[in-house]
């Protein structure tokens, strides 16, 4: 249970990213320590430090928020599969019954909720990594590059998502 409890405090902190981003540093720093325990030792700040952050942070806030919404269309279209997508049921997955496809489509869309909250407190870890790279004195290299490649994921996974709608 406990294990259950820090993975959403990480999931949560990727969701808080956005705004936490955009707030005053003095904020950035206090919320991972409140939330998940982590002290960020503040180093001698400069504006392009804040920037860089306030960037890379919002925009992985804003992947975050885009994961957390497919994980909650994937699981309110899996319970409520007869009313959105019955139409065809013969040829989905647990077809050809109305009543397997449903199943199907809702223990998917349920069940893989904990692989999306996994997901978004990996994210949450990354944007912690980042925070104590930019705004602390201590941190790994790696969160920046990472940072920018998953914004740029971000924006390609959002243009196939919308070619695909």
């Amino acid at each position: 249970m406990k294990s259950v409890r820090w993975l959403l405090r990480w999931a949560a902190y990727a969701l808080a990213a956005l705004p936490i981003s955009l707030a005053p540093v003095a904020v950035r720093l206090r919320v991972p320590r409140r939330l998940l325990g982590v002290r960020i030792t503040p180093r001698e700040l400069t504006p392009g430090r804040v920037t860089a952050h306030s960037g890379l942070g919002a925009a992985s806030g804003l992947v975050a928020w885009f994961l957390a919404f497919l994980a909650v269309v994937a699981a309110v279209r899996g319970i409520a599969y007869p009313l959105v997508a019955a139409n065809d049921y013969e040829n989905s997955w647990g077809g050809p019954t109305l009543a397997g496809a449903w199943v199907v489509h809702a223990l998917l869309g349920v069940g893989l909720l904990p692989a999306w909250t996994a997901v978004l407190a990996g994210l949450g870890a990354i944007q912690v990594r980042l925070a104590g790279r930019l705004l602390g004195r201590a941190g790994p290299p790696w969160p920046v590059p990472v940072s920018v490649l998953l914004a740029a994921g971000g924006v390609v996974l959002f243009i196939a998502w919308l070619d695909q709608i």
